[in-house]
């Protein structure tokens, strides 16, 4: 039953709800993990365990010891925040980590590095500039991103030099400068297996995001983002998921402006779609080779999201468990 089923780990699990419970639904047990007692996620999942920070020495451990009690078969990291220690330690988790190489995870969570990369290999993406190499005349308005960051955390809109220069001394983070990308917006969501080939790329339009996250989208058969989404995934090394985000300056040119090693914002909408992304992580954990299916998902399919909750009471022992209907 174990090998059919392996069990998932879904490290700081946060809010996502949604994909803890796509993975039930797949046939998963689940095992949720956080830091913080009130993510939501903990109480969706078959195991809850209150986690260690990320940067305490027995963080890594008690992921291994957790992978043991709970016959773990496959880890899900659901932000960039571990990274790339589960990466730098693959071997010792005892599972199968839905992850590429570290050299691949650095270079897509530093987002300046991503832009170069891109570059080399031909692939549109913005221009864009370090702090202290930039040019004299910049096509303003410009973007101050952080080099590393999620959520639409401290970015910044330029418009003109003063302003950017305030920016740039006052930004709480390492960042960079990336021209304004004018045109149409798309996020596309892939999945690769573990040899990195893209088993689908389902591309969606971004209706209306809060705080970085789609909240209405849309998908769209366009073959052109599609063929896109595989060539990026597949030149990059992605292995696991990402969500690929670019905009359409002109006809026949797209140009990416992240890839995030993570299902997205959006996730229940690609699945909704037909994307089947959590069955076709259970086959890789199970060491399966599942052929592509890029294109089979439905078009027109629209998400619009809203709050929901989970109210808690404190138990005898101390931890909060589920309260009410």
């Amino acid at each position: 039953m174990g090998r059919l089923t392996p069990a998932v780990l879904f490290t700081c699990a946060g809010q996502r709800v949604d994909i803890v419970k796509a993975f039930a639904r797949a046939g998963a047990k689940t095992v949720a993990i956080d830091l913080n007692p009130f993510a939501p996620a903990l109480y969706h999942a078959d195991h809850r365990v209150l986690a260690p920070p990320i940067g305490a020495p027995d963080y890594l451990p008690r992921l291994i010891e957790i992978v043991t009690e709970f016959g773990v078969g496959l880890i899900v990291p659901l932000t960039d925040l571990d990274m790339t220690l589960l990466a730098e330690h693959r071997e010792e988790l005892g599972a199968v980590l839905l992850l590429p190489e570290v050299e691949v995870v650095e270079r897509a969570n530093d987002k300046y590095s991503t832009h170069l990369f891109l570059e080399e290999h031909g692939i549109g993406s913005p221009t864009a500039w370090l702090p202290g190499k930039l040019q004299d005349e910049l096509p303003f308005p410009v973007l101050v991103k952080p080099r590393r960051g999620f959520g639409s955390r401290n970015i910044f809109l330029a418009r003109d030099r003063r302003e950017l220069d305030f920016y740039l001394a006052r930004a709480p983070v390492p960042s960079f400068v990336q021209a304004l990308c004018a045109g149409e917006e798309f996020s596309i969501d892939v999945l690769c297996d573990l040899d990195g080939r893209c088993l689908n790329a389902i591309p969606r339009t971004m209706i209306e995001s809060k705080g970085g996250e789609s909240i209405k989208g849309m998908t769209v058969r366009d073959e052109e983002l599609i063929e896109l989404g595989r060539h990026v995934a597949e030149t990059i090394g992605v292995k696991g998921p990402a969500t690929i985000q670019c905009f359409r300056t002109e006809p026949g040119r797209n140009e990416i402006t992240d890839v995030n090693l993570r299902f997205g914002g959006a996730f229940p909408l690609p699945l909704a779609a037909g994307g089947d992304f959590p069955s076709l992580a259970l086959a890789l954990a199970r060491g399966e080779r599942p052929g592509t299916r890029l294109g089979d998902f439905r078009d027109a399919v629209f998400m619009t999201r809203f709050f929901s909750e989970v109210c808690l009471v404190e138990a005898e022992d101390g931890t909060l468990v589920p309260f009410g209907g």
